[in-house]
């Protein structure tokens, strides 16, 4: 059996040049090889281009490269939790690209598998798909990604073994084990290196061939960023926004592997008990998520798609981004409860891109938009000035076309189906002719 060089955080930096195309593992801090990019940090390299999810936080992992100036381009996912990044794209200091978080990981998948590219149904009707080639498939219309292949790729594990395989932990697979075969020089920063023949081989995630360099950096607290502690807002959830998220948990029904967005959904896990029987699924990596612990971090804990640590509940499971999505496209999940900033009548959704904000920041949401079963939308009904957000045509930026099942607000519930949009239920004290003066759309009841 080989034996994989182990180098130093600084040697293995060294081996990254000017110009590189470099992947980056990690969600948020989590999985992220924050030793390896601190010593990038440290080196002449510079014109980067860095793909990833997210730029790390600011001064943090990626953060520091980008504060350097060592970036040329991004391409990922996220970039709205790094204030620096926007400021960086905005300033015309960094090119970027965004491509939606399921599409990204696919593509990195497929550039390690030697696939040119594949078509999806994600994206197809929003700005993502502009310029790109389309195909009818099945009677869907589908876009095509290419794959994505890097120089070089700097991913995390757990555990190696001197043969370079690797174990991960928890959530911390995320992009890693993707990312671990779509570049030409893998480097991974692991918490411990032992012997070969240490690791149980039924329990290795990525095997050794793929891997170049080890670097032994442990993870420490000050490495996880806002992941690191669980906190406490002390806040409590606004009582409009409640009812929605009771009235969401209405829809739900014990066995649904469920999705919640950020926003109003997240309400929705404190109302879930063990007694409903609903399995909630995070994109990052897990299935079975169970409410967040009394204290501790990422150190501790697996986190969700919120950064957050949770906890998991008995016969939960982990996996990598790409099998999530996976499983979000094979219309594996039942049910995907988002936020929205608008929904038309033809059941249009927009909910990524912020008015007066730069658009940075997609996520997971036109994947699992395209490809749940069924799409639930809980928002307010009128933006803070009192304009409608419900409207006969978006006109912000859509996440997905045609896609939404159920819309929740805090006035009413209403249903699409053949692109006409009907009212199901007035919540409780509000009149139909309150809630026509303050919906833009049309609707039957």
């Amino acid at each position: 059996m080989k034996s994989v060089p182990r180098m130093s955080a600084a040697e293995a930096a060294r081996l990254v040049k000017s110009g590189a195309v470099m992947m980056v593992g990690g969600f948020g801090m989590t999985g992220n090889p924050a030793h390896l990019l601190h010593a990038l940090a440290e080196t002449d390299a510079r014109d980067l281009t860095y793909i990833a999810n997210n730029i790390g936080e600011p001064g943090l992992g990626g953060g520091r490269l980008l504060r350097n100036g060592q970036i040329k381009k991004a391409i990922g996912s996220f970039f709205t939790s790094n204030p620096e990044a926007v400021a960086a794209a905005q300033s015309g200091a960094i090119d970027f690209e965004l491509l939606p978080q399921g599409s990204m990981v696919e593509a990195i998948r497929a550039g390690g598998a030697g696939i040119g590219g594949f078509y999806t149904a994600t994206a197809v009707g929003t700005v993502f798909a502009e310029g790109r080639e389309t195909k009818l498939i099945d009677g869907l219309e589908q876009v095509f990604v290419r794959g994505l292949r890097a120089d070089v790729a700097l991913i995390r594990a757990r555990r190696a073994d001197t043969a370079g395989n690797l174990v991960y932990r928890m959530t911390e697979r995320n992009f890693n084990k993707a990312m671990a075969t779509a570049a030409d020089l893998v480097i991974a920063e692991v918490d411990e290196i032992l012997p070969v023949g240490a690791l149980d081989p039924d329990q290795i995630h990525t095997s050794g061939n793929y891997v170049d360099a080890l670097v032994e950096a442990k993870t420490t607290l000050a490495d996880l960023g806002s992941s690191a502690d669980i906190g406490a807002t002390g806040k409590a959830p606004d009582r409009l926004r409640l009812r929605i998220a009771r009235r969401a948990l209405a829809e739900l029904k014990a066995g649904d592997v469920v999705n919640l967005g950020i926003g109003i959904p997240t309400l929705i896990a404190d109302l879930i008990k063990p007694q409903h029987g609903i399995i909630l699924h995070t994109e990052n990596g897990m299935l079975g998520v169970g409410p967040a612990p009394e204290a501790g971090g990422a150190l501790d804990y697996p986190v969700n798609a919120g950064k957050m640590p949770v906890t998991a509940l008995p016969g939960s499971s982990y996996f990598d981004s790409a099998d999530s999505f996976a499983m979000i496209r094979g219309g594996h999940i039942d049910v995907a409860v988002m936020g929205g900033l608008q929904v038309d009548q033809q059941g249009n959704l927009a909910n990524w891109a912020v008015p007066g904000k730069p658009l940075l920041g997609v996520g997971g949401a036109m994947d699992l938009a395209s490809g749940a079963r069924r799409l639930v939308i809980t928002m307010m009904h009128c933006n803070r000035d009192g304009s409608p957000k419900i409207l006969p045509q978006c006109t912000l930026p859509l996440t997905a076309a045609a896609a939404v099942d159920l819309l929740i607000t805090e006035l009413a519930v209403f249903a699409f189906e053949a692109g006409e949009m009907r009212l199901v239920e007035l919540m409780p004290g509000v009149t139909l002719d309150e809630l026509r003066a303050k919906t833009g759309a049309s609707f039957s009841n």
